[in-house]
Formats: C-alpha cells, structure tokens, sequence
C-alpha cells in the first residue's frame, strides 16, 4: 500500500473550500458499504431490463465507464426515471458504518466552508453522514439530483453544483476515491486529492492518501513536504 507520507501544507494554504466525495472518500471501502448498493443496482438493471445477473453486471460496468454512473446510461439508454431507481438502490443497511470521531475532528477544524458532492443523493449521503457522526459539519450536501442527473465525471455537473454552492476553484479543494472525477476539479484550478488504496501518479491528481484524517492532521499541523 502507498501513502504521500505528508501533504505539502503550503499547496493548501489558500484553500478555503472543501469539497467531499461520499463513498469510499468519508468512509473506507474495507466497510464494504458500496457492496450492497451495487447488489441493489444489479437486482435493479436484471428486473427493469429483463436480463440475467450476469448481463445486467456487465451492463452496470459498462454503464459505469461510459457514462459515468449506472443511473445515467440507464436514463440514456433505455428512459429510465430517475428517482425509484435511487431510492432503490439507495434501501440498504448502514449497520456496517460506525462513527469515526478523529475524522470528525478534522473536518471540523478546516477553515472555511465544507460540501459534501455525491454521484448518489442527497438523502442516501445525510444517512451516511449520520452513521458516521458526521452530519452537522458540512455547509451543503449535493447529490447527483443537483446537477439535473449528470454525473461526475462530466464537466457539465462540477459547473452546475460548484455554482450552486458558490465554489471558486481556485481557492477549493477536491477529495475523491475515483481518479476520473478529478480532473475536472483540476482544471478548475483546485487542489485534487485521490483517497483510495492505491497512488495514482497523473497529472489531475496532485495528492494522495489512504488515511483521510491523517492526511487533514497533517495539513493542520502545517507540516510540509
């Protein structure tokens, strides 16, 4: 496993908003969250399209890299509506989702104003702000519904959220576990910040890490590397 052992505290010194993906980004994927979601997304695609699990996996993995998220190559593709497809997919338990009060900490302590920006919705991401004692922090929580159901990657839903919630991106930071939904952020000037296992090295992503709270102790500390 890689980590940027220190992120350089003066590339953040400016930075005044935050910009946060949900899953995988405020939780790690070892609890396994997303795993029932896309079960539900599978049972979903086999019973509207009429179509095997194996089929309707392909089909969700195809939708994925083509279009951005499963929900949009299913509205392209076959004029699915929108809302009973996320709440759907969105009914599961978060019973394997537990507080995480050094995360909390972090986010508290960064200057400015805080968002949360989902290819999911708005609803699913309070829930999972809640699990994980998160819900009061944040200054607007943006779904996929915001952007009008065009999701990240697509510069077009960056431009219609960002504008909602007033973010400049020169003075914003972005942190994703998808690489593909950093490089708009990147080219609107923002700090990008990959959270996942593995380093990624492009140039959208300017930072890395696997320890979310760690690297915002970091930054906080005024450690630089």
């Amino acid at each position: 496993m890689t980590r940027q052992a220190t992120p350089p505290s003066n590339d953040f010194a400016h930075v005044r908003q935050w910009v946060f993906d949900l899953d995988n980004t405020l939780y790690p994927p070892a609890m396994r969250l997303f795993d029932q979601i896309e079960r539900r997304m599978t049972e979903y695609v086999m019973e509207t399209l009429g179509v095997a699990q194996q089929e309707a996996d392909r089909l969700r993995h195809h939708y994925w890299s083509l279009y951005g998220t499963t929900l949009a190559g299913l509205m392209s593709e076959h004029g699915v509506e929108p809302g009973s497809y996320l709440t759907r997919v969105h009914d599961i338990s978060f019973d394997v989702l537990s507080p995480d009060p050094a995360l909390r900490s972090e986010i508290a302590a960064l200057p400015g104003r805080r968002f949360v920006y989902t290819n999911g919705s708005a609803p699913y991401a309070e829930r999972v702000l809640e699990a994980r004692g998160l819900s009061d922090l944040f200054d607007g929580i943006y779904g996929v519904e915001h952007a009008g159901y065009v999701p990240k990657p697509q510069r077009a839903a960056f431009d219609t959220v960002f504008g909602l919630a007033g973010v400049i991106g020169a003075e914003a930071a972005m942190f994703e576990d998808d690489p593909r939904n950093l490089l708009a952020p990147h080219e609107m000037g923002m700090q990008t910040v990959l959270v996942a296992p593995e380093r990624l090295d492009a140039p959208h992503v300017r930072h890395h890490t696997d320890d979310l709270a760690g690297f915002l102790a970091r930054l906080a500390s005024g450690q630089g590397g």
